[in-house]
């Protein structure tokens, strides 16, 4: 039997057996062995190599005896069979056990050699590419080792040291075969660029060893590893449920580390109370575990992509945290609430793992008492005001979470002072409604979404308190519904926030506010979503669309829901244009069946037919849109026979006119209709007393679709009809039209005979009917003057067809409808009056503003097509739109105008001045009309930035009607402005001179100044002024600005400096606006701007190397701008300033307002700067002192306020919190225009 077994049996008191004498023969004869071995290792350098061994603390061992070695490893599982003999003596309920180390100690056998052995084969499984029998030999003396520790009396004969049992444990990762280095860095989403905030780069990854990645392990060689670490790790269990580590903190904390992760028997034994504060280190372990991040020695925790492996961790720890707590719930409450704090602190900013916190925080706190649940809200309050972003942006999750639970009820156990955080109206008015104003733009976007989700949850509590915020109810105060109000009206701005993903946001609120009934469903907050279809950013208007589409169920969104989609068919990305007829096919298209599948209960097939009338009433306007769709669609063959079929079944009844509407649509590209139905129903129709306007339009359309398959009697048939005046106007014109379709055909002089022979019998018709009316004695005694209208209409459409059939009787008649004379003799000499005697200058006449107006329409279109006519009567039409009081006629003058610059531009160019001044006229239609025309004309280059155009067109920037300014500001900037990059800085330093009137300039603003209604002079007029140089300067690139200031130094300043201008009063207030100007913050440039207050940067590489570059570019702009207002502004601000102060001029307050705001991004540099002048630099930086010291003060104030107005301070409890987070996110600073 070699040494290895005698080893063994001279540890082994077999059970029953009183004495050493009765043991077996075998047994004794294990014992002499034993007895020699021993000696025989004194007599060598035994007792010396285990002085050695426990010398180093068993953290080096030199190389075992070769001999002896070997003797050991004859029998490859000797630990094992030891293990296996020593097993029965680990049980303390067996009291006729004798105590293994009673057997020690009487055959002089010390645990200290046997410890130093089992350590040798420890540490050589832990040394580089150990072998697999190393490994495994390692793995059961390692068992061993934790066996002997749990036999009884382990602890009196000095079994246990901290740093052998440390290794023990570690032994499972060591010997188990390990990936290479790319493998074990897969799951970790940390940046190999490093921390972000110290800008440290992480170290690489550590190369595998040439020896251990040629080490091959077969399957049997891995099955042999996991049993003996699956023995290792059930004798760790075994002794935690007896040794106590309660004054071993260090060992406890590497059980917890040992132990795999869903060894939660382990961890719960670890929570007993043997082992004192075990439980401490267990939650510290699963915090990890519950925010998916994996720990490593000496640097920061990792993110783990989060896996179904991960992520059932994650909730195997929940549920076990959840147990533990249930169980041991006094001890481990105060454990739970730090837990709580912790992950709070540890939350990253990925949404991901912010709603995995959110969720399980939310678990945790379902576990408290009232008494602390409440004070964790107080607690979550103050975490929610924090600096930082993401904790602001978890904080609205948890809130979310928490209002998924059942509310709390106040009981004896809660503190008076914590009652008001048990409510859910505090989560949602003090927490998430509070943030919607953030300064983070990602915090206000994330608030917003959260008040929609409240909306959203099973919750009746949380519906309630979000409908407190807006109700109107009569039972509340005046205060309160003048507050909602207020709430409201601010809560709108937000879809007009400057960043994307808070407008969604905002547009997801609003969607969910109309949805549940807290808001009512009214034009004007539909109009918010409808709007927002045209928002510059893509994703914004598919939100905008995507929430109009939740919302259609209800009838009263449908109108809002067509003017949102319907324009979005003709944007200018593809992407919102396939949205868009994703949408009307959906909605629209699919659900048209024909007349005998019709269903009342179907509400997606009434909902089509709904929007579809709405179409043909209401919405006519946008019929230009649908026919866009339809042009996109009919290439793709989507309208089958049986589809149209289906709408031919609908055009007699109720859905006839939206029948009608869709095959006007199709009809051009469908396959063959039934021409019979067609004509039926139009004859039908014209024989109606009554016609429908909409459905005879599009019937016409139908008719001029199909004219190639129509013969000519039927056409001849259908022309007739179409002669007579009992029409409405839109159908005289959709039959002319439809006339002129007819006429199509390959050969031309066919074409011009069919248009003179029947147009021209409509000239004939309405010249007859107008002479006799107008030229006639007595003629208009008996005015029809709705007839009247037809004629003049019929014959403007008509004319334009046949112009050889139009002489100048014609004219003549429409002029008399203008400016009629008292005797019909002096008819003819009014076609010789002079052309510059405006139309409203001649005698009052008996006709109505309509009939005139419909004359100004009709006389264009004849100067349309007779040149001579136009040049006589183009100063009659300017001059009326400078003396003329008739709405109607000034309106269709303009259009009239502008349509003649196209078809006569050098001609009617001199007349822009004319035309642009309708900008300031006092009618709002007026205005809206020429700003429409005006910009046609100047996106087609029929007219060019000339004159004071540019500034007239700014002006109505600061209209008093806000739809002109809005529709103002988009013609300016995405109509114009992407045509023209340069229109707003070339034109912004003549802005200067043109809107204070300042004409001493030799160079800017020398044009006429007629115009006393486009001046802006004055201080009264200070802010319309500013209003238009914020929005300019708003639209610049940083180049443009950089080159305005220096600009604005070389043509303002520096000419106040050399005396070329008078500093006399109105050269104050010039030389004031500009100062103001260069103060603005639209002045700044963006690349000298650094992230919004309250951002933090992302942990990804994009990010970071964005952050990057910004900084570089910060840097270098830094250096060119200090350059230039060194070089280029100081010698002239210097120079103005002794002339400011010599001539006592209030202008100085200004210039050092400019300085003050300018100096703040050279604050340590001012004594350098103006080196100059020494008296200046001492007064910039007494001023800036000053305003430091009030803006301290300001905050000081703010901070007592919200204090005053706080529910309470922060719990008397562990908190991992900054103790900056109370005074909540950064404020916006004042902008620089406000410092004056």
């Amino acid at each position: 039997m070699n040494s290895g077994i005698h080893f063994v049996y001279c540890c082994i008191k077999p059970r029953n057996i009183s004495s050493a004498q009765s043991l077996p023969g075998f047994v004794l004869i294990s014992v002499r062995g034993l007895q020699s071995v021993l000696v025989l290792l004194t007599c060598w350098y035994v007792s010396a190599w285990v002085d050695a061994v426990w010398g180093f603390e068993f953290t080096h061992t030199d190389p075992l005896d070769p001999v002896i070695e070997e003797e050991i490893k004859e029998d490859p599982d000797v630990f094992k069979t030891i293990y296996k003999q020593l097993l029965p003596f680990s049980a303390e309920d067996d009291d006729d056990t004798r105590s293994v180390w009673v057997v020690f100690g009487e055959n002089g056998v010390s645990a200290k050699p046997l410890l130093a052995v089992l350590s040798y084969f420890i540490l050589s499984a832990k040394a580089k590419s150990p072998s697999l029998e190393q490994r495994l030999c390692g793995l059961q003396a390692a068992s061993l080792y934790l066996l002997l520790l749990k036999i009884p009396g382990s602890v009196a004969n000095k079994v246990y040291h901290q740093i052998l049992f440390d290794t023990c444990l570690n032994m499972p990762l060591k010997c188990w075969p390990q990936d290479s280095g790319k493998k074990r860095k897969k799951d970790c989403l940390k940046s190999s660029q490093g921390d972000p905030k110290t800008g440290k780069r992480s170290k690489p990854p550590k190369k595998v060893s040439e020896e251990e990645q040629g080490v091959y392990f077969s399957p049997q060689d891995l099955l042999k590893l996991r049993e003996g670490i699956v023995l290792l790790v059930r004798t760790l269990l075994r002794l935690l449920e007896r040794f106590s580590l309660r004054d071993k903190p260090q060992s406890a904390d590497s059980c917890v580390q040992s132990l795999p992760e869903l060894s939660y028997h382990g961890l719960g034994l670890l929570c007993s109370t043997i082992h004192g504060e075990g439980d401490e280190v267990v939650f510290r372990k699963l915090l990890y575990v519950i925010l998916m991040m994996k720990t490593q020695e000496r640097s920061k925790p990792c993110l783990l992509a989060p896996s179904q492996a991960v992520c059932g961790a994650r909730d195997q720890a929940m549920l076990f945290i959840g147990h533990i707590v249930d169980k041991q719930r006094e001890a481990t409450l105060p454990l739970l609430r730090i837990l709580v704090q912790h992950i709070c602190h540890q939350m990253v900013e990925k949404s991901e793992y912010r709603v995995s916190g959110a969720q399980a925080v939310g678990k945790l706190m379902a576990k408290m008492p009232c008494q602390d649940y409440a004070a964790i809200i107080k607690w979550l309050y103050s975490y929610s005001r924090n600096n930082k972003v993401a904790f602001r942006m978890f904080a609205l999750d948890v809130a979310l979470v928490l209002l998924e639970q059942s509310e709390r009820d106040v009981d004896d156990t809660v503190d008076p002072e914590l009652a008001v955080f048990l409510p859910h109206r505090f989560l949602v008015h003090n927490i998430i409604y509070n943030h919607r104003n953030d300064v983070s733009p990602t915090v206000r976007g994330h608030a917003l979404h959260c008040l929609a989700q409240c909306l959203e949850l099973g919750s009746q509590n949380a519906t309630k308190c979000v409908h407190e915020l807006f109700s109107n109810s009569k039972y509340i105060t005046t205060l309160w519904k003048l507050y909602n109000e207020e709430t409201l009206t601010l809560f709108k701005k937000h879809v007009s926030d400057p960043k994307t993903n808070a407008r969604k946001s905002a547009l997801e609120t609003v969607m969910s506010l109309l949805k549940h009934g807290v808001i009512s469903c009214s034009a004007e907050n539909l109009s918010i979503l409808s709007d927002r279809c045209r928002d510059p950013a893509v994703s914004v208007k598919k939100k905008a669309m995507q929430c109009l589409m939740d919302l259609l169920a209800n009838r009263e969104v449908q109108e809002a829901w067509l003017r949102g989609v319907l324009p979005a068919v003709m944007d200018s990305e593809s992407s919102v244009q396939e949205k868009a007829l994703e949408c009307l096919d959906h909605v629209v298209i699919a659900h048209i069946k024909s007349q005998g599948k019709y269903r009342d209960d179907d509400t997606s097939q009434k909902l089509a037919w709904d929007l579809l009338g709405l179409m043909c009433e209401k919405c006519q306007h946008l019929s230009r849109y649908f026919s866009k769709a339809f042009s996109v669609w009919a290439p793709q063959q989507k309208f089958t026979p049986g589809f149209v079929n289906g709408l031919l079944s609908h055009t007699e009844g109720e859905r006839a006119a939206a029948a009608w509407l869709l095959l006007a649509k199709i009809a051009s590209c469908s396959p063959k209709l039934n021409y019979g139905t067609v004509l039926d129903t139009w004859e039908n129709t014209i024989r109606s007393p009554v016609v429908s306007v909409t459905m005879t339009c599009h019937i016409l359309s139908v008719l001029g679709d199909i004219a190639s398959n129509l013969n000519d009697d039927t056409k001849t048939r259908i022309v007739g009809k179409c002669g007579t005046f009992s029409l409405p106007l839109e159908v005289i014109s959709s039959c002319v039209d439809t006339l002129v379709r007819f006429s199509r055909s390959d050969n031309t002089q066919d074409t011009l005979r069919f248009l003179d022979r029947f147009c021209g019998e409509l000239v004939s018709v309405c010249e007859s009917y107008l002479s006799a009316v107008i030229l006639q004695e007595k003629g208009a005694e008996n005015i029809n003057e709705d007839l009247l209208v037809k004629h003049l209409h019929t014959l403007g459409v008509a004319s334009l067809h046949c112009p050889s059939k139009v002489g100048k009787r014609i004219f003549l008649v429409v002029q008399s409808v203008l400016t009629p004379s008292e005797q019909p003799g002096e008819s003819m000499q009014l076609y010789e009056l002079p052309a510059s005697q405006p139309l409203s200058q001649f005698k009052p006449n008996s006709m109505s503003t309509v009939v005139r107006a419909q004359a100004v329409i009709t006389l264009g279109k004849l100067c349309l097509q007779h040149e001579e006519l136009m040049l006589k009567y183009l100063p009659v039409f300017a001059r009326e739109l400078e003396v003329g009081t008739e709405l109607a006629v000034r309106s269709n003058v303009v259009v009239v105008m502008c349509d003649l610059c196209v078809r006569y531009t050098n001609t009617v160019t001199r007349y822009i001045p004319n035309i642009s001044a309708c900008l300031r006229d006092k009618d709002p239609i007026v205005r809206e009309q020429t700003l429409i025309m005006l910009t046609n004309l100047l996106q087609e280059e029929y007219v060019k930035w000339k004159g004071a155009l540019f500034f007239r067109f700014a002006i109505v920037l600061v209209d008093p009607d806000p739809a002109i300014v809005d529709l103002c500001e988009y013609c300016l900037v995405d109509l114009l402005l992407k045509k023209s990059p340069l229109m707003f800085s070339q034109h912004f330093i003549e802005c200067i001179f043109h809107f204070n009137s300042y004409e001493k300039h030799k160079k800017y603003n020398k044009f006429l100044q007629t115009e006393s209604r486009f001046s802006l002079k004055g201080r009264q007029n200070q802010g319309k002024r500013f209003r238009i140089y914020r929005f300019l300067l708003k639209n610049f690139t940083d180049e443009q600005r950089f080159n305005i200031t220096t600009k604005i130094c070389q043509d303002i300043l520096a000419t106040f400096v050399d005396s070329e201008l008078p500093l006399d009063s109105d050269g104050s207030e010039l030389l004031a606006d500009t100062f103001d100007i260069l103060s603005l913050k639209e002045m700044k440039l963006t690349a000298m701007s650094g992230p919004a207050a309250g951002e933090e940067p992302q942990e990804d590489e994009m990010a970071m190397a964005k952050a990057v570059l910004q900084v570089a570019q910060k840097k270098l702009v830094s250096q060119v701008q200090k350059r230039n207002f060194v070089e280029n502004v100081i010698p002239i601000i210097i120079s103005l300033k002794n002339m400011l102060e010599e001539q006592h001029s209030p202008v100085l307050k200004h210039l050092m307002a400019y300085l003050q705001v300018t100096m703040q991004e050279y604050r340590s540099e001012v004594k350098e700067l103006f080196a100059a002048d020494e008296q200046l630099a001492a007064e910039v930086e007494y001023n800036l002192k000053r305003f430091e010291k009030e803006k301290q003060q300001q905050e000081q104030q703010q901070m007592e306020n919200q204090l005053a107005t706080n529910v309470g301070g922060q719990t008397g409890f562990a908190s991992p919190l900054n103790p900056r987070g109370t005074k909540g996110p950064a404020q916006t600073p004042k902008s620089a225009d406000a410092l004056r």
